[in-house]
């Protein structure tokens, strides 16, 4: 996702610099920033930019939500692909969604507006694919379907957890105590 600060005028902006910032004022501060006109000053344009690829703030939205669907499954994808072990590619995707990421605050903000009809089918989606994603990881790594599947809730459970928590900046802890609670963590879900 492009940098969350205010992006440098250009003669012409595409959609996806609109996309990106729309993300970005999500991430940012909810559904409620996606708004044309701060956009707009964010980019460092006036608003007539927008309403060349989009005719309406719901257009970008559906636009930008679908860019970052696109972009999480990809990223989930690559955090893991130098893993061949099943084990160590559960392992690693652990350690790779544990730390902070743009995409993380993009979900928190979702959740946050799960009530919203553009939002729920897209959340739904999300999870859906993540949990069969990762079920099937742990059944690669030898869990039987039923273990594969509690696993893989439990991780997924865990992580919209701490996401949610982190909006609330909880819980506070140093980056050794951090650590120590994803490697507890991966020793709890993948025993050695």
């Amino acid at each position: 996702m492009a940098a969350l600060a205010k992006l440098e005028p250009k003669a012409r902006l595409s959609a996806a610099d609109w996309e990106e910032a729309a993300l970005a004022a999500l991430a940012e501060g909810g559904l409620g920033a996606v708004a044309v006109e701060s956009l707009a000053r964010r980019l460092g344009v006036t608003k007539g930019s927008f309403y060349w690829h989009f005719a309406t703030r719901e257009a970008l939205l559906q636009a930008a939500l679908e860019r970052w669907e696109r972009s999480d499954e990809r990223e989930l994808q690559a955090a893991i692909a130098a893993a061949s072990d099943p084990r160590e590619r559960i392992r690693e995707l652990i350690r790779q969604v544990s730390h902070k990421h743009p995409s993380h605050a993009v979900f928190a903000a979702l959740i946050k507006a799960i009530d919203q009809p553009l939002i729920r089918p897209l959340i739904e989606r999300v999870s859906q694919r993540r949990l069969e994603f990762v079920t099937e990881t742990f059944h690669q790594a030898g869990f039987d379907a039923i273990a594969a599947a509690n696993r893989a809730r439990l991780a997924y459970s865990a992580y919209v957890g701490f996401v949610q928590l982190a909006q609330i900046g909880q819980p506070r802890m140093s980056h050794d105590e951090f650590e120590a609670y994803i490697r507890d963590f991966i020793g709890i879900l993948i025993p050695e």
